[in-house]
């Protein structure tokens, strides 16, 4: 008797991505087994920062940091600059409330003297991209609604202690993507009582395209994945010259109307996105934007470096260059 055929797979065992030992992705669920994790808000011992979590609507929450207000860095009443942050991962890893971005937000919190606002929105493949997009729009939305003060919004560290002319919006990898988009939709729809955007930090941004940079080589293989990443997480997208992943490919919306009047563009030497960072910069400069724009490379560095060696020299020159960008 012939043996019987072995079964066949089925669509929960179909892997559409995969990128270990970080997410898996089947036909029909997810695996993450990184950025999950939940830590509480807290008011941390070593630095004097307090957090606490804001449910913004349903879909979108965020947490805040305050440093010490009687800390080295603060000055008797003084307001303190804002920085809306997106966290990274690809769109589909990674939360305001993981421990990770709770450590370096406690941390870098107490170095810049700055109020910070890390936005938890809603990860694909579940909720594809442009969902991160909506979400982040809405925390930014939120986060200006303050800016009249008093009655103006009701999150008391943003009533109290936010310096509104200092409002910049932030990320890394991702969610240095989504913060691009932010500051290029301001210039469209502006913010509620006409709050306006300082600066923007492009920390390692996740920027593709069909054509080739020199970084592509330094890793060809997550190169290659950073692709196949994109079309999962954004399914209805053209591609890699999608202006939602290439903000430089013709037809793209002109970085001449990027909304704010700084930008600042961290790069790392062995990132295989470094190129795409630093020709985001150079289009920038040349697009007729009037704006200042300044970019800084970590030597010898890979993708968000920072996150992983949060106590290395280079993550701590990283941290004080844009804690100096934020208060200038």
């Amino acid at each position: 008797m012939a043996a019987a055929a072995p079964p066949a797979a089925s669509a929960d065992d179909e892997i559409v991505y995969e990128s270990m030992p970080c997410i898996r992705i089947y036909k029909n669920r997810v695996e993450r087994y990184f950025g999950s994790e939940f830590v509480a808000a807290s008011t941390d011992a070593a630095t004097g920062v307090a957090s606490h979590d804001r449910v913004i609507s349903p879909n979108v929450s965020a947490r805040l940091y305050l440093p010490r207000l009687d800390g080295p860095t603060a000055a008797a009443g003084a307001k303190l600059p804002v920085l809306v942050y997106y966290h990274g991962g690809g769109f589909c890893l990674g939360s305001a409330f993981n421990p990770t971005f709770h450590a370096y937000f406690n941390a870098f919190a107490a170095l810049a003297g700055a109020v910070v606002v890390s936005v938890e929105y809603r990860l694909a493949p579940e909720h594809p991209v442009p969902a991160a997009y909506a979400d982040s729009w809405e925390a930014l939305a939120w986060v200006a609604g303050h800016a009249a003060g008093g009655d103006g919004g009701d999150e008391p560290w943003l009533v109290d202690h936010a310096d509104f002319s200092r409002l910049y919006l932030g990320g890394e990898s991702a969610g240095s993507n989504i913060a691009h988009h932010m500051a290029m939709r301001v210039a469209e729809d502006g913010l509620p009582h006409g709050a306006k955007i300082r600066g923007l930090v492009m920390i390692h941004p996740y920027f593709l395209g069909t054509n080739k940079v020199g970084s592509d080589d330094l890793d060809p293989a997550v190169r290659e994945s950073l692709g196949s990443l994109w079309r999962v997480m954004c399914p209805t997208t053209t591609g890699e010259d999608d202006p939602l992943i290439n903000p430089l490919v013709d037809g793209a919306p002109d970085l001449a109307a990027l909304a704010c009047d700084r930008v600042l563009v961290c790069i790392g030497e062995r990132d295989v996105l470094r190129d795409r960072g630093r020709a985001y910069y150079d289009r920038l400069t040349a697009s007729g934007w009037r704006g200042e724009a300044e970019i800084w490379q970590a030597p010898g560095k890979g993708h968000t470096f920072h996150l992983l060696e949060p106590h290395c020299d280079e993550a701590i020159e990283q941290d004080k260059v844009i804690s100096g960008f934020l208060n200038r």
